[in-house]
């Protein structure tokens, strides 16, 4: 199998192309950064709260959750802005002349879009859950989470609700369980205990809550004994470890856990029938593989954008241009509400986007007559 000859065009464009995209990304990224997190980060410099270095720190873990938007519009507008140029300056023109297709010309912007896929899915994967790590740890941010658990059996119907109040880390605070009667009065799920603790510590395999106050419940649902505990154990078996992936995951934003941990998580979603949860996780799980790939799309819209008549005014192209990237990050909240709420299908709303770029590639090449 041989690869396709690198040309001295091929690295002509590919170089124009990039050098003009790292600007329009530096231009995205100074306007992104600049209305709140930057005067955040000065006002806590100079207010003593951290010094010259964390500053500069803050602002780069800042960097990966911006550039995920940053490069596929960089990219946009650096191919526009190339091929525009291109087109003014009569050499889309000669390239056409000497026989070269419109698919091979814009065959070295193609191959940076790719690479720029790449970039967006390690920084979506990798770069954004690390730098939120380590964002929290120079803020010293202690994770206190409040949860309601129910463990249910095979059939669906609850054994235990564990009530929450304060969980930091592995440590947990006022806990109450309710703890269901096997015997079901129509359809009333009865409860036969329950019980409140005042703290607790999550294990591989299990929880164990300290220091409870044991009501019993009769069938009539009436207290017929207070009693008080040392030590139960609760949830025990994977039921434990799920309980604490849920309530880790349920403060935390799907761009700081990592693809493998969101995948585990939104199956995790799907075995305790938790569906809005499950269908918005889901969306942003699929868009973690489809986003990226809008830098392709994104790319061949430039180049077609880009071509114009000598005398044609630029305006037009670059306002198209931004109009699109625009309503694609407008419109991407919309879907993942549609999803969470189960109007459309995650499956339709993480691909829309792609089969919308797709449709106006598909207009303006027919518009161009290419």
């Amino acid at each position: 199998m041989k690869f396709p000859q690198i040309t001295i065009y091929d690295r002509y464009i590919f170089k124009r192309v990039a050098l003009a995209s790292l600007v329009a990304i530096l231009l995205f990224t100074i306007v992104w950064i600049a209305p709140e997190m930057l005067l955040n980060t000065i006002k806590g410099a100079l207010s003593g709260e951290y010094g010259f270095k964390t500053a500069i720190l803050i602002l780069f873990y800042d960097l990966p959750k911006i550039l995920t938007s940053a490069l596929p519009g960089g990219l946009l507008l650096g191919v526009l802005f190339t091929f525009d140029k291109l087109s003014k300056d009569s050499e889309i023109t000669i390239f056409r002349a000497v026989g070269m297709s419109f698919f091979r010309i814009i065959a070295p912007v193609v191959v940076l879009s790719l690479i720029f896929t790449y970039c967006c899915y390690i920084i979506q994967d990798k770069g954004t859950p690390y730098a939120a790590a380590k964002m929290q740890a120079i803020h010293g941010i202690v994770k206190s989470t409040q949860y309601i658990y129910t463990q249910k059996d095979e059939k669906g119907l609850p054994l235990l609700s564990v009530v929450v109040s304060k969980s930091t880390d592995k440590k947990l605070e006022n806990v109450i369980v309710l703890d269901f009667s096997r015997n079901v009065y129509q359809d009333v799920h009865q409860l036969s205990h329950i019980y409140s603790a005042k703290t607790g510590m999550i294990e591989d395999d299990k929880w164990v809550l300290s220091d409870i106050t044991d009501y019993t419940i009769s069938n009539e649902g009436i207290y017929v004994n207070v009693g008080h505990l040392d030590k139960l154990n609760i949830l025990n078996g994977h039921y434990a470890k799920d309980a604490y992936t849920l309530m880790s995951y349920s403060t935390m934003k799907e761009r700081d856990i990592t693809n493998g941990n969101l995948k585990n998580y939104v199956q995790l979603l799907k075995k305790e029938r938790l569906t809005e949860e499950y269908n918005y996780n889901l969306n942003k799980y699929l868009q973690r593989f489809i986003h990226p790939f809008v830098c392709v799309f994104l790319a061949i819209l430039g180049c077609l954008l880009g071509f114009s008549k000598p005398r044609e005014q630029r305006l037009i192209g670059f306002t198209i241009g931004i109009g699109c990237i625009f309503i694609y990050y407008i419109t991407l909240p919309c879907f993942d509400v549609m999803a969470g709420k189960g109007v459309l299908s995650p499956y339709i709303t993480s691909t829309l986007p792609i089969f919308a770029f797709m449709a106006a590639i598909y207009g303006f090449y027919r518009a161009k007559d290419l």
